[in-house]
């Protein structure tokens, strides 16, 4: 079970409840579950109990018993325990079930893992300045809503630049409607699409206008072109990299990736793998955090988290065999991670409008 489905099943014991008429609250749009975190108990931990207290007119710890034992009874949930409160703290059964099903979530979707429906109900307009920073930062926002299901209209101030197609802008409107897409701080006074494109290139001009966050200043220097790990894109794109090579040196090896048996535990994914398939399986709630907040530099700091963890992984757990070696079951599981890693690696970079070169 990963996050995005424990969050489904928490908010259909919500709507379970209500329909039994055991609570009596307006079932909230969706339900935020959170991994535990250091000395806390289970898993994750969801605060729906304090959030539904004031609409329900009960105590929150009322609330959590009421849904404690609607969320018990689903599969792949161990314990359900009450804290604090009111919060819901889940223990997940088989850790090696939840681990098997993001990674095959991963490779069924492939890049478009982590897209979702959360946004199907809204329709979206935007409007930005005549300026490049706010020109890429709508498209990447457009890019990121659509993929939780929103419908989406861009539009201008003014005409279009030119040059801005060439950094993979593209906008439906000019004119000055009513919602602007505001808290983007510009560009120093003379830098163009043209310059830009100029001087870093397409990618690297991107990854530039959306790492920081909105409000702070873009970092558009000579290192976003550096071919080392302190450049964080070349980071991200070194790992895509790196985890396509290990399926081609598979291939030639003659072996493929298989993740570890549902029930069982012959390879678990622990140690440095544990850090890398945590990062993969709250891929889909960071996208969507991201498009709820129209704020593409999220994505690009999970990425980074992600290639720093794989390089870990990578690094501590060979996933191709060494010399004479044979392929074992662990160099095929271990590969499956890897490959999960690339394509989360691929699909966050193309909502960013970023290539994901297989060399470097």
């Amino acid at each position: 079970m990963t996050p995005a489905d424990l969050s489904r099943t928490v908010l259909h014991a919500v709507r379970r409840a209500v329909d039994e008429d055991a609570l009596r609250a307006p079932v909230p749009a969706r339900v935020r579950v959170e991994r535990t975190r250091p000395g806390g108990s289970g898993d994750y931990a969801c605060a729906v109990a304090l959030q539904l207290a004031g609409p329900a007119a009960l105590p929150a710890l009322d609330i959590a018993r009421i849904l404690r034992e609607r969320v018990a009874a689903e599969p792949g949930v161990g314990r359900v325990e009450i804290t604090g409160p009111g919060f819901l703290s889940f223990t997940l059964d088989a850790p090696a079930v939840g681990d098997r099903a993001v990674l095959d979530a991963v490779r069924e979707q492939g890049l478009a893992y982590g897209h979702g429906d959360a946004l199907r109900d809204e329709i979206l307009q935007f409007h930005h300045a005549r300026e490049v920073r706010a020109a890429v930062t709508a498209h990447a926002v457009r890019r990121l809503v659509i993929s939780q299901g929103a419908r989406v209209r861009v539009s201008c101030e003014e005409a279009s630049d030119p040059d801005w197609t060439r950094l993979g802008v593209t906008v439906d409107a000019h004119g000055t409607p009513p919602v602007p897409l505001t808290g983007i701080r510009p560009v120093p006074a003379g830098v163009t699409a043209g310059e830009l494109l100029a001087r870093l290139g397409a990618d690297a001009a991107r990854w530039g206008l959306l790492r920081p966050a909105g409000h702070d200043r873009a970092a558009l220097g000579p290192g976003l072109l550096v071919q080392g790990e302190a450049n964080p894109l070349f980071l991200v794109r070194h790992a895509h990299a790196r985890a396509r090579a290990l399926t081609r040196g598979a291939a030639l090896l003659g072996f493929t990736a298989e993740p570890a048996p549902y029930g069982e535990n012959p390879v678990p994914y622990d140690g440095a793998a544990r850090p890398l398939l945590d990062l993969i399986a709250d891929h889909p709630g960071a996208l969507l955090a991201a498009a709820r907040h129209r704020a593409p530099d999220r994505v690009a700091r999970q990425l980074e988290a992600v290639a720093h963890a794989f390089f870990d992984f990578h690094d501590s757990c060979p996933s191709l065999p060494a010399g004479d070696e044979k392929p074992s079951a662990a160099h095929r599981a271990r590969l499956a991670l890897a490959e999960a890693a690339g394509t989360v690696l691929a699909g966050g970079l193309s909502l960013l409008g970023i290539r994901a070169p297989e060399h470097l």
